[in-house]
């Protein structure tokens, strides 16, 4: 967490700032594998490196969207997003999500987390940042997405 005045107390004020950024994370073809087991996606673009080395537009395998979408709930917890004064973080939805660069196999990934609206609900918090996803040497990012908390005080 980059900001340490971070808190339940606190965090009316802090909206629109930056909350960190996370450590790299690899994608490695395990990853891909293990999603694609898990869910049952095993499209030839994910699973088949031979395959995607000669017909994929991107030159090998890819990471799943939601693979990689999937990977900001860590990523959050990693930067802080659920501040230490919380009783519990509860995922509470998207807003928006937009997949922007495919995410080949051995690439880094990050996140860069940006506070956008805190609004009270019911006991507690509704908490809405923005996330993107960064790519290890790529312009674009793989994703956006506005994600949603419900913080417990």
């Amino acid at each position: 967490m980059s900001i340490k005045e971070y808190s339940i107390a606190t965090i009316d004020s802090l909206v629109g700032r930056e909350l960190g950024v996370s450590d790299w994370v690899v994608v490695d073809q395990a990853r891909i594998d293990a999603f694609a087991a898990c869910t049952g996606d095993r499209q030839w673009i994910h699973v088949d490196v031979e395959r995607a080395k000669r017909q994929s537009p991107f030159g090998g395998t890819i990471a799943h969207g939601y693979l990689t979408l999937s990977l900001l709930a860590a990523l959050a917890i990693e930067i802080g997003v659920i501040p230490k004064d919380a009783a519990a973080g509860l995922n509470y939805g998207l807003d928006k999500v937009r997949f922007m660069t495919p995410v080949k196999a051995g690439a880094r990934v990050r996140s860069r987390v940006t506070l956008i609206s805190v609004e009270k609900k019911g006991g507690g918090l509704i908490v809405k940042t923005m996330n993107e996803l960064q790519i290890d040497g790529e312009e674009k990012p793989a994703l956006v997405a506005e994600a949603l908390a419900m913080l417990i005080a």
